[in-house]
């Protein structure tokens, strides 16, 4: 199914932020965001409210937004607080997931595998629906909610684990373990390489950004 306009805007300002296309820092201007993308004020203003609501940008003066510099000390409290919650959920969920459950999940990664010049936008929606199979069936609603939460944080470090550091491969082959582990129901060996994939993108991400400062 097609974008609707304004999802359309969203995704586009969305995967701007992600590769670096508009400026880190200061004041988002609507107008100038109206010429870049060809529309009108209107729109632009709901999509920054709402990226400004996911945590994409924060307040600048009164009434005005901005992308926030990206932080060492942030990107590892987000990944530490995945790297505790998600393995926590999956235990709830696999006695859960059935083979239907597992088709859709696999499904997902075969797209990831066969679509190479997706977006890094479209390649994180796709990461989080994975994940998102394999944690809906625990039936955990409050804590799934935290989780996807903290999903669409991470978001906008993506870019540099698709782009800078390289690490979309290992991502992939780790998704693979996961889903097998899954398959043979057993639990705490999904749950140890589930750790070890969260643990071990953090920390990749923490040390790069952590060299930049």
């Amino acid at each position: 199914m097609p974008k609707q306009p304004a999802q359309l805007l969203y995704s586009q300002i969305k995967t701007d932020i992600q590769e670096n296309r508009l400026p880190v820092g200061q004041a988002l201007k609507q107008e100038m965001l109206s010429q870049r993308y060809n529309v009108s004020r209107i729109p632009v203003r709901d999509v920054l409210h709402r990226l400004k609501s996911e945590g994409w940008l924060i307040p600048c003066g009164k009434r005005g937004v901005m992308i926030p510099q990206l932080n060492a000390t942030e990107a590892e409290d987000l990944y530490l607080m995945r790297m505790y919650l998600e393995p926590l959920i999956l235990a709830q969920s696999i006695p859960n997931l059935n083979q239907q459950m597992l088709g859709k999940a696999a499904d997902i990664l075969t797209k990831l595998d066969n679509n190479k010049d997706l977006s890094i936008e479209e390649n994180g929606e796709l990461n989080w629906q994975f994940h998102a199979c394999l944690y809906e069936p625990a039936n955990r609603p409050t804590l799934f909610g935290t989780i996807a939460s903290l999903h669409q944080q991470c978001g906008r470090y993506i870019g540099y684990h698709s782009q800078k550091l390289q690490y979309s491969n290992t991502s992939q082959d780790e998704h693979y373990q996961i889903l097998n582990a899954i398959s043979e129901k057993n639990i705490s060996h999904a749950q140890a390489i589930l750790k070890a994939h969260i643990r071990d993108a953090g920390e990749i991400l923490v040390n790069y950004l952590n060299d930049l400062e």
